[in-house]
């Protein structure tokens, strides 16, 4: 079963003082790295959700990301209202496009993640039958990547404001758990910045 991934990459990065949608990390931006994964996993298809920064995403990296056709860029013109608002676009796009066996959610700055700690949340999630919730386990917290089956996407739509995907982990019965200890480097600060690019 192949499902789609909605990479949500709207946020304004104010705390980092600059889009961490293009810095750059072994040699490609963190909104490219992030997209080739997904694929490289076995999505389907990437929709990525832009909203602050949008103009200056796309002039950067527009061109290289209209040649693939398994990439859909949504720009989300209420993405000030806050993460929950565009895993709603996200759904709401998969939804009119007939993606209905579930969704992988994923964010732009977790760059230590691999295509194959994402490939065993599908696994998993095809194991059992695309009926449970699958979610990343890091820093004893179950978050995002995650895979959510049909059944809790009316669960998403109902996030409100700053509330992500981790506020519905915390409520879903018996989610499984996958190890990620790559899940627990984002990129949110100036020191988070500096401390990837010190990286080797």
């Amino acid at each position: 079963m192949r499902i789609p991934c909605i990479l949500l990459a709207a946020g304004a990065s104010r705390r980092l003082g600059e889009p961490k949608q293009l810095i750059r990390f072994q040699g490609e931006t963190l909104l490219e790295r992030s997209i080739r994964l997904a694929l490289e996993a076995g999505c389907a298809r990437v929709m990525v959700v832009l909203g602050g920064h949008a103009g200056q995403i796309l002039a950067e990296v527009g061109d290289r990301l209209a040649g693939n056709s398994e990439v859909e860029i949504l720009i989300h013109p209420e993405w000030e209202q806050g993460m929950a608002s565009s895993i709603h676009a996200g759904v709401r796009h998969c939804q009119q496009n007939g993606w209905n066996s579930g969704v992988m959610l994923m964010v732009c700055d977790q760059p230590h993640l691999t295509a194959a700690h994402l490939r065993s949340l599908l696994e998993a999630f095809a194991f059992h039958a695309a009926e449970r919730t699958i979610a990343s386990q890091y820093g004893g917290i179950l978050g995002v990547p995650a895979v959510f089956p049909q059944s809790e996407i009316g669960h998403l739509l109902e996030l409100s404001g700053d509330q992500g995907a981790r506020r519905l982990l915390q409520t879903i019965a018996s989610p499984v758990p996958i190890a990620c200890d790559a899940g627990a480097l984002d990129v949110d600060e100036p020191q988070d910045r500096m401390r990837l690019l010190a990286e080797p």
